[in-house]
């Protein structure tokens, strides 16, 4: 069965205030079954634009990574995300 994916393109408008989102986001993702493949570090846009920051969740399917971004607890947390930065967010079926 391929996976699931949730991909987030990001950049941080409010480090500080973002924190919360991180540490908030974790425990919720990971109980859906959610592991970070990707969670920032450098990264290098060789075509096209890009945020500045990268996030590659993977679950062990589509309907799993759904789930997860759907879960009210998460969609709670995800308004820090969107008061504290710019982001597109994904959801992908992998392989």
């Amino acid at each position: 069965m391929p996976k699931g994916y949730i991909i987030g393109h990001i950049t941080v408008n409010d480090p500080e205030a973002y924190r919360e989102y991180v540490e908030r986001d974790t425990p919720i993702l990971e109980g859906h079954g959610g592991r970070f493949i990707v969670r920032g570090g450098a990264s290098e846009t060789v075509e096209g634009q890009s945020e500045r920051r990268h996030v590659v969740i993977e679950f062990d399917d589509f309907e799993a990574a759904k789930r997860a971004y759907h879960d009210p607890a998460y969609q709670e947390v995800a308004e820090i995300r969107r008061r504290t930065a710019t982001s597109t967010i994904i959801l992908v079926e992998g392989t």
